[in-house]
């Protein structure tokens, strides 16, 4: 209930939820774009820019796309964070354009990460000063990102390109939207049977949202009431972020297959919370493994979000936090069912969340044309028949 300051309490999810664009702050723009998707990549702590071969290639590295063998891939995710005030949403669908080995694989996704039913308090107090709840109406507050990648397999075999075309599209209610659009690009190497090497680049064009803002004269004033700023029209840039992953695999006795990966991101925001800090340059580590028993099951563990904590009363004293993630996936005739233990924050303040996601693999079957007379009227071939003489 809003039983004390309630048109602040208002102001707004919507205003928080775009402060980054009204400070027209590059820093942590599309953070939404971060969190990640799959199930899988979960699991790893985002680990995956080098052993990404699936759909979900098409976030985590483009290139690893031209790794998919079927004739149609489709995958989906579903998770809640914060309790389950916000819902996170993915589908996505690849497809191959051909099957030789210099293999081109198509594929979309689209993502959805919103806070819905956010209560508006504009109206909460009428002309006569009252309040009135009746007023109070909800709105949601969403992201969305539409992806449309592309990834080749080149003749060497050892190497794959690709890049994800992304449309973004952010709503607060019907106060704000914005739309922009970004590029990311990635390169995937194979090393003979044991080294893979991926290299990430996100936001590559430099990533923009253009925002534009609908106020009434009557929500104008209140804001200006409560001491908060009218946003104006404004571009939030989103700079680049490039990710080198690293990933070694071994088969042990042809049943156990085991795969590490080493993930360095670099942000050009400005200085992060990471653990290597700089104004110039910050470097992010972590790592995931990935532990498959005939391909059948798949046991996986992550380890990242490294950050350092100043002691609150002697802040010369630092800690180092690190967030652990887990999650296991079973595989059954082209259908992977994977779930993640994870969050998207510090773990000391930000609760767990369990996250599913789902890969399948479709066969197409074509038909094969049957080629037939085109002239009815021409004469048939004689039968020739052979019989025994004795």
């Amino acid at each position: 209930m809003f039983n004390q300051k309630p048109v602040i309490v208002t102001l707004f999810c919507c205003l928080i939820y775009c402060s980054c664009c009204f400070a027209q702050a590059p820093k942590f723009s599309n953070e939404y774009l971060s969190i990640g998707v799959g199930a899988r990549g979960q699991a790893m702590a985002g680990s995956v820019t080098a052993s990404s071969n699936d759909v979900t290639s098409g976030f985590w590295n483009p290139a690893g796309m031209a790794s998919i063998n079927s004739g149609l891939q489709v995958s989906a995710m579903h998770a809640e964070w914060f309790a389950g005030i916000g819902k996170y949403d993915y589908i996505a669908i690849g497809k191959p354009l051909s099957n030789k080995e210099n293999r081109s694989v198509l594929g979309i996704s689209l993502i959805r990460f919103g806070v819905d039913n956010i209560p508006n308090t504009f109206n909460l107090i009428d002309s006569d000063g009252s309040v009135n709840y009746d007023n109070v109406t909800p709105f949601s507050a969403a992201d969305y990102a539409g992806m449309l990648t592309y990834a080749q397999r080149l003749p060497s075999k050892n190497l794959q390109i690709g890049g994800s075309f992304k449309v973004l599209h952010r709503k607060a209610g019907p106060f704000a939207t914005a739309w922009g659009f970004g590029l990311d690009l990635g390169i995937l190497y194979k090393l003979k049977r044991h080294w893979q090497f991926g290299l990430m680049a996100k936001d590559v064009s430099t990533s923009f949202n253009a925002w534009s803002f609908s106020f009434t004269e009557e929500e104008k004033n209140i804001l200006n009431l409560t001491n908060n700023d009218v946003p104006t029209s404004s571009v939030e840039i989103t700079k680049p972020k490039f990710s080198l992953g690293i990933a070694y695999q071994t088969t042990i006795r042809e049943r156990l297959r085991v795969l590490f990966e080493l993930d360095l991101d670099f942000n050009t925001d400005g200085q992060r919370n990471v653990l290597i800090s700089t104004p110039s340059i910050n470097i992010d580590p972590h790592a995931g493994l990935e532990i498959v028993y005939k391909e059948f099951i798949f046991l996986r563990g992550g380890i990242g979000n490294i950050q350092k904590i100043e002691d609150v009363i002697d802040p010369s004293i630092t800690t180092t936090t690190f967030q652990p993630n887990a999650g296991i996936g079973i595989k059954l005739k082209g259908f992977r069912l994977d779930y993640a233990y994870t969050d998207i924050g510090n773990i000391s303040q930000v609760l767990y969340s369990h996250v599913f996601s789902i890969v399948m693999d479709l066969k197409i079957n074509k038909k094969e044309k049957v080629k037939t007379n085109s002239n009815p009227n021409r004469p048939k071939p004689p039968k020739i028949i052979i019989e025994q003489i004795d």
